[in-house]
């Protein structure tokens, strides 16, 4: 579950890195990577 968590998210900052620019692009990685964080966090608890 948690390779899976992973490859999600890095599949959506992929995505991000190729539409967005500027601020929102780290804004919205940053999001992705702390929502991926505490998924796993959830998972391991």
């Amino acid at each position: 579950m948690e390779i899976t968590t992973i490859i999600i998210a890095l599949v959506v900052i992929f995505i991000a890195w190729k539409v967005l620019t500027g601020i929102v692009k780290f804004a919205l990685i940053g999001a992705v990577i702390l929502g991926a964080l505490y998924f796993l966090s959830q998972a391991a608890a």
